[in-house]
């Protein structure tokens, strides 16, 4: 069975039931913990039927899975620290840390265990890509040289992304700063086009 994953904010009605549903997810995860969560239990809260849900979402899992996604967008742009190498190692320290904690952790296996067709893996990784993009256009409009986003991606957050997933040690600021050096490291190293 084909559940719907809301990707963009809708309007109307669907944009109070996604709203309505998702706090009653969080209220109650807060109040009774994940393990007591169902779909009837969220729809008592919600104030829709658990047919609303079912329909929508398809399973507890997707339901859950859209919830991190919503849980995981960024809440504004990466702050500017005035030169690409500042606020590339702040943006990687502070995402390394986000994502690393227990919550994010949680988060990141909720989105990928109600993905079946790969939605909310892309939704995330766009998420990453967008403060990139904007770490890298505050870089150009200084006139300094940068990469471009999916040499970012490959080599500042895939890194950090296996490690978070398959290999949890080595998740510190001082290894996020690292790997930011050496990127730029190499941009420097090679010849300009």
């Amino acid at each position: 069975m084909g559940a719907k994953q809301p990707r963009t904010r809708p309007g109307g009605r669907s944009a109070r039931v996604q709203e309505s549903v998702h706090r009653a997810v969080r209220e109650l995860e807060a109040e009774e913990g994940r393990e007591a969560l169902t779909v009837p239990l969220i729809a008592s809260r919600a104030e829709v039927t658990p047919s609303t849900i079912y329909r929508r979402w398809g399973d507890l899992q997707v339901l859950l899975s859209d919830v991190a996604v919503e849980r995981l967008r960024p809440e504004g742009p990466p702050a500017d620290r005035g030169s690409l190498a500042e606020d590339l190692e702040t943006w990687a320290v502070e995402w390394l840390e986000e994502m690393s904690s227990a919550a994010g952790r949680a988060y990141i296996q909720d989105a990928l265990a109600g993905d079946r067709e790969g939605g909310n893996a892309g939704q995330c990784s766009a998420y990453a890509a967008e403060q990139v993009a904007v770490l890298l256009g505050r870089a150009a409009e200084r006139g300094e040289r940068a990469p471009d986003v999916e040499t970012v991606l490959d080599h500042l957050v895939a890194p950090m992304m296996y490690r978070i997933l398959f290999r949890p040690g080595l998740l510190d600021a001082a290894y996020a700063r690292g790997l930011a050096r050496t990127l730029l490291a190499r941009l420097t190293a090679e010849p300009t086009k």
